[in-house]
């Protein structure tokens, strides 16, 4: 029901928004903030393992459609702040469970937030994103729109978790459970990062950069209905490779490049276990 009345106001706007409407998109933020609907989610039967629920994407777009600008300042003469209404700051207690460390954070209404989750200062997590429980989102990280993360990942200073809001049909970026994001790492255009893998600091994954995984002597690219996909466990780190003709060849130029170096073992646990100490 609540899908259908979604896809119905979304498809049919009116000249104003009623009362009704707006009790309506408040229950489908309502169902954000719970985690009950999520603009992407597990599929076994996906050749992913995700799929998109396109109809949520067109909810939190009907958002900023019905809102109108507002003051939202704290201090308008030292700080001032004006947003769409329907999306004012996520509110939080301390009954949460949630850490969110004094110095600018912000975190977007809409978004849900599980227990245990770690924010450290400042960063921003924006509306229609997901990210689970154990979780830690360090300092000038993003969790862009729609992504989804999983248990127990570590997003580093400075990484970049792309958001995919539109087109609606398009997969939002993904981290699955106990993933590393390390520092300054960028992953656009609704890239899947499956469980367990690590990115190395200023690692940039997207859907034009084929991975070269040197362990098992093969090319990761996307598709036209494939996103790029690092494999579980896989240890990811910037690289190049040389262009083979032309003048790039004449000129000695490298291209950037992802590469998976190793598979993650017990090893590389201990070098990344001191984030446990952290939270």
């Amino acid at each position: 029901m609540l899908q259908t009345d979604i896809e119905s106001l979304f498809q049919n706007p009116p000249a104003a928004y009623t009362e009704d409407q707006f009790r309506l998109f408040e229950t489908f933020k309502d169902a954000l903030n719970r985690g009950l609907v999520r603009s992407a989610e597990p599929d076994p039967a996906s050749s992913s393992g995700w799929r998109v629920n396109s109809w949520v994407k067109k909810g939190v777009l009907l958002g900023f459609r019905m809102g109108g600008i507002v003051d939202m300042s704290i201090d308008r003469s030292r700080q001032p702040y004006f947003d769409k209404a329907t999306y004012p700051v996520k509110r939080f207690s301390a009954t949460s469970s949630v850490r969110i460390v004094p110095g600018g954070s912000s975190i977007r209404d809409g978004v849900y937030i599980g227990k245990g989750v770690t924010c450290m200062p400042p960063m921003y997590i924006n509306v229609g994103s997901y990210v689970d429980d154990g979780t830690m989102v360090d300092s000038h990280a993003l969790v862009g729109s729609c992504a989804q993360v999983g248990k127990n990942c570590h997003i580093s200073a400075a990484a970049q978790i792309g958001g995919v809001l539109e087109p609606v049909g398009a997969m939002p970026v993904i981290l699955e459970d106990d993933v590393l994001i390390g520092g300054n790492c960028g992953v656009y255009e609704g890239a899947i990062v499956k469980r367990r893998a690590v990115l190395g600091t200023g690692t940039i994954l997207n859907r034009s950069t084929p991975i070269y995984d040197l362990v098992n002597g093969t090319v990761i690219k996307s598709s036209d209905d494939q996103p790029l996909i690092v494999p579980e466990g896989a240890v990811v780190v910037a690289g190049s490779r040389n262009v083979t003709s032309g003048h790039g060849k004449d000129w000695g130029i490298s291209l950037y490049t992802p590469v998976i170096v190793k598979y993650r073992d017990s090893r590389t646990d201990t070098k990344i276990q001191l984030e446990d100490l952290l939270r």
